[in-house]
Formats: C-alpha cells, sequence, structure tokens
C-alpha cells in the first residue's frame, strides 16, 4: 500500500503534483479522464484535452439540424457485456434528470424496448429475402471451428478470403457478418476470430440482431455530451483547434519518458514541457480522420493526403520499435475506406415504406428497423437502418433521419450508373430507393429528403492484417509516463471498432500509469461457458442434425471446460 497518499480513500501519492495531457478529444481520451478524476482522484484542473477539430467526440458524432441536414458517420452496436463501457457511465449522470445515471437509462430503455430485427435482408427490389438461418455448410462450420480454435501468431497476416473457402463468401452469415462490422474479404481473419470468441453468446441471434442495444438517441447526444458535461463540472480544460505534432521521448535503456508535446494551437507552435511526474496519453490513429462531406448536389470528395494523427503516431513510431507500426493501418485507404450517408426526411413517404417493412411505427419512439437491413443484390452492398426516433435531441415530429452506408464505393450503382463514390445525395437515396422497391416513387420522394454523404478513407483500417507489434501495448513496455488510447493500441482478446475497447484502453491506460491496486473488468468469458458453445453449434447448424461429435470435442478440449464435464 505504499503508493497510495492515504490507505482509507487509495489516494496515489503525489497526485496533487501531476498533471494529464490526453491528445485526442474522443471516447478514449474523455474516459482516461473520468478515470483520472475518479478512480485516480486527481484534480480536473489538472488535465488538459488537446483536440485538433472545433468539436469533441471523435468517431462518435452526430450533428447538424433538420433544415440543413443532420449528419452521422457511422453508428455504435452495443451489447450488455461492455463491462468498461457500463462501468464509466455507471457514474455519469444522465442529461436529462442529474438523479439518474445514463447507465440507468439505457439500460431501462433496452429492457422496454428490446431490439430484434424484422427485415434483415432485401432483393429483388423491395423483397424481404429469407433471413432464418446463417447458410452454412459441414465445410464452413469445420473452418469456424478450426478459426475458434486456432491461436494468433498461428493466423499471422491471413485474409478472410485466404482463410475460408470461396463459397464461404457467399452465405448469409458472411451477409450479416460484413454489413454488421463492416468487414472485407481482405481484411483479417483475426479480427474475425476475436469477434468470434468475444461475442459467441450473440451468435443465436445474430441473424435478428436480438441482444443488440442501441442508445435513446445518437452517440453523440446520447453519450458524448454527458460525460464532456460532467468532465467540464470537475474543470476539465479541453483546448481545440489543438493539433499535436511530435513527442520528445527520454529513451534510457529501456525506460521511457515524453519530456516535450509540440502542437501547433490555432496555427502556432507551441511546446509544453513534462516531466516522469506528468501524464501522457495518446489516441493513436483514427478511423474518421480526412472524412469528407457531401451535398445533395455534390459527391464526398476522398481525401489521400495522410492525416495529421497518422503523421503524429508516425513521428513517434520512429523513435523505438515498441510504439507500433502505423503504417500496416494507413497505408492503403482504397482497403479501408466506404462511404455513408445520412438521410432527413421531412413529411416523407420513407416513413410508410419502412412501416410495410418492418410492421413498425417510425414515429413510435421504439426500434424502427432493429438494426441495419442489408440489401444482397445491391452492387454497392447498401446498408440501411432506422434507429429509434427522434434520432436527435432537437429533431421535429415530422422529421425522420436515416443512416445507410456501401462497402464498395468504387462499384458502379445497378440503377444508377456511377462509382457510388462520384455520386450526389441525391444519386445515393436514388440506388436505395430503386433498391427498396420504390422506382415509381423516386421523384417524389427525392423532393422529401436531404441527403449528406461521407467517405472516410480509414474508417476499417483497424480491420487491416496485422501481426503481433504491430500495434503499441496501451501502456508499452519500460513507459513511466506515456499510454496510448483508442482502436490502435493493443488489448489481449478484445474487439476494436467497438466504444468497449477505447474505454477499456482509457481505464488499463490510468490504472497502470498510477499504479492502482484496482483490476480492469474482464472480458466476457463466454467462448468458456458450455451453455454458449452448445447454442452456438445449434446455430451453426441452423437446424439440422448436429453431427457434433468432432466439434464438440475440439471445443471442449481446448478450453478450460474439459475437466469439469
Amino acid at each position: 500500500m505504499g503508493n497510495y497518499e492515504n490507505i482509507n480513500t487509495l489516494i496515489p501519492k503525489g497526485i496533487e503534483k501531476k498533471k494529464a495531457y490526453l491528445v485526442g478529444g474522443g471516447i478514449a481520451s474523455l474516459a482516461a479522464a473520468a478515470y483520472l478524476i475518479r478512480d485516480g482522484h486527481m484534480d480536473g484542473k489538472n488535465i488538459t484535452i488537446l483536440e485538433e477539430t472545433h468539436i469533441i467526440g471523435g468517431a462518435m458524432d452526430g450533428s447538424g439540424n433538420a433544415k440543413d441536414g443532420y449528419v452521422i458517420r457511422g453508428g455504435r452496436e452495443m451489447e450488455e457485456h461492455y463491462e468498461c463501457c457500463w462501468d464509466l457511465y455507471s457514474k455519469i449522470p444522465s442529461l436529462s434528470n442529474p438523479k439518474r445515471t445514463v447507465l440507468d437509462e439505457f439500460r431501462e430503455l433496452n429492457i422496454v424496448d428490446p431490439n430484434e430485427s424484422t427485415c434483415r435482408l432485401l432483393h429483388n427490389y423491395g423483397e424481404k429475402a429469407d433471413f432464418s438461418s446463417l447458410g452454412l455448410s459441414d465445410l464452413h462450420i469445420k473452418q469456424l471451428t478450426m478459426l475458434f480454435l486456432a491461436t494468433e501468431e498461428e493466423l499471422g497476416a491471413t485474409t478472410v478470403e485466404q482463410y475460408f473457402h470461396p463459397s464461404f463468401l457467399e452465405t448469409d452469415m458472411w451477409y450479416f457478418w460484413r454489413s454488421m462490422f463492416a468487414f472485407q474479404n481482405w481484411h483479417s481473419v483475426v479480427e474475425m476470430k476475436r469477434y468470434m470468441q468475444r461475442f459467441m453468446h450473440l451468435l443465436p441471434g445474430m441473424s435478428r440482431l436480438k441482444n443488440i442495444m442501441f442508445t435513446k438517441y445518437n452517440q453523440y447526444d446520447s453519450m458524448i455530451l454527458p460525460l464532456e458535461k460532467w468532465l467540464k463540472s470537475k474543470n476539465v480544460a479541453f483546448n481545440l483547434h489543438t493539433q499535436v505534432i511530435d513527442l520528445n521521448i527520454d529513451i534510457h535503456e529501456n525506460k521511457k519518458t515524453v519530456t516535450a508535446i509540440h502542437l501547433l494551437r490555432n496555427g502556432k507552435d507551441e511546446i509544453i514541457h513534462t516531466s516522469e511526474n506528468d501524464l501522457v496519453f495518446v489516441t493513436n490513429g483514427s478511423m474518421t480522420e480526412n472524412s469528407t462531406l457531401g451535398s445533395m448536389n455534390e459527391p464526398a470528395i476522398l481525401n489521400r493526403e495522410v492525416g495529421a494523427c497518422w503523421t503524429l503516431w508516425k513521428n513517434i513510431s520512429n523513435k523505438y520499435p515498441s510504439f507500433g507500426k502505423p503504417e500496416v493501418f494507413c497505408s492503403d485507404i482504397d482497403k479501408s475506406k466506404w462511404e455513408s450517408f445520412t438521410i432527413t426526411c421531412t413529411d416523407s413517404k420513407i416513413a410508410d415504406l419502412l412501416k410495410n417493412l418492418t410492421g413498425r411505427d417510425p414515429f413510435s419512439g421504439k426500434v424502427v428497423t432493429g438494426g441495419i437491413i442489408t440489401i444482397k443484390d445491391s452492387n454497392w452492398l447498401l446498408s440501411v437502418t432506422c434507429s429509434r426516433q427522434p434520432h436527435f435531441i432537437n429533431q421535429p415530429q415530422n422529421v425522420l433521419v436515416l443512416w445507410a452506408y456501401g462497402l464498395f464505393p468504387d462499384n458502379v450503382g445497378d440503377f444508377v450508373k456511377k462509382k457510388m463514390c462520384n455520386c450526389t445525395g441525391k444519386e445515393l437515396v436514388t440506388e436505395l430507393l430503386y433498391h427498396m422497391g420504390m422506382k415509381d416513387e423516386i421523384p417524389e420522394i427525392i423532393k422529401t429528403v436531404n441527403v449528406i454523404p461521407c467517405m472516410m478513407p480509414y474508417i476499417t483500417s483497424q480491420f487491416m492484417p496485422r501481426v503481433k507489434g504491430d500495434r503499441p501495448d496501451v501502456v508499452p513496455e519500460g513507459s513511466s509516463n506515456l499510454a496510448f488510447l483508442g482502436q490502435f493500441a493493443e488489448i489481449a482478446d478484445d474487439c476494436v471498432f467497438t466504444v468497449e475497447y477505447s474505454i477499456r484502453s482509457a481505464m488499463m491506460a490510468v490504472y497502470t500509469l498510477l499504479n492502482l491496486e484496482k483490476k480492469v473488468p474482464e472480458i466476457y468469458p463466454s467462448k468458456y461457458d458450455i451453455r454458449v458453445l452448445a447454442a452456438a453449434t445449434k446455430t451453426l447448424y441452423s437446424g439440422r442434425p448436429l453431427p457434433a461429435e468432432w466439434i464438440v470435442h475440439k471445443l471442449l478440449k481446448n478450453t478450460t471446460l474439459e475437466g469439469l464435464i
């Protein structure tokens, strides 16, 4: 207990003399600031968040209005076993009722209005496709089982298409998987393996998106705003328009200490000098860096420049091998990009279309599509979703907000004979309406919508094939005051492209650098639960007789359960 000033309150020694600098204003930095205050007992006035843009929130965004159009670059699917995320929000007051927490309201909302899709797949221009099974053969199941059992070292930088038989990429399971998680054929099969293990308990509901949870409003209004408000009440400093360029890092033998932070503040060079007593947290890499927006009449232009956050990580990584290899993730944007578009509908027939497809009233305040609807025969592989409405706090009652995206922005459309990436908002929604069986209604519906495209060069860069060492540890070996946060720091067994991953990295970083005698919650161990294994196996066979002797033997042999049964 010698590391604490006061044994009764577990206040770390010297915490009042420490300062913390957090590079990046996304959820990872916000969470780290919260844990510094809550569990590290740091005074908020000693915490500074350095953000390049004009707004806090990073990839968890939501902006606009009914007149000019709303913008959501991406969405967040969540589930009950986000242990770190719910730990954080169990202490953050709700915006609507400060006596309740964000977690209180989230939990109650999802109990009253549980999610389930009634229209997961479309084809043949608006016709519901069968989504009752995963459509797997015995070969596919055997390959999935062996993937579950393989080690990450054995798989290395293998891609999905290198690992599986080509026929797997035509199954409904792959349609479900790639549209839920934005996986591409050329992405890392190791990341797919992690998802399989981490979320195995969700496999029985995969085709219906059952047990997936959503916030009341968009992720910015529901998750970023209440956390930002709480941090500001604790006097945390938010320095916007502040771009961190580089760090000075003193490396002596194996000890690594940040001694200075180089930055551009409102275009002017500045240096913040730091010591071993200070803490520096860096969100290395970004999924939404260099995002560009279009409009109803203009396409979103792809920005191929190297983003500022990637440049910072490259500058840091050049100083020592354990700081990772950013070029693995940011060097091929044609394999990490896709395009989304937000549709603002005012007094639109789209409301009737959604009601006919889902059997749900979009204005009921409950889940509408129950997650994304994927169009199987779309050349862009379009998916669209309508979440609970209103989706924005300031959204009028006669307005709906939909979000859609396409995984193949370089493909030519089936109706609009242009590459998706070259299409205006009007052309994007035209192609979507065509596939939803509304071809004859397009001219009338176009008058009732405002569509804003968004091109994201790095949106799936975290899924690029990689090996051990390509991502730095949250706290690299020998680091005295530097930690990495977010989607490009290494956390064993957890899954990138989740809010949980970012918040877990924050908790790990704070607890480690402050040497707190607190444990980070373990990742939910569903893969070790015999009930989960049995339900997953049954789901893979989708009602067929289970030739499960080989599979069960293999699974149990490679878990801690074999000696228990």
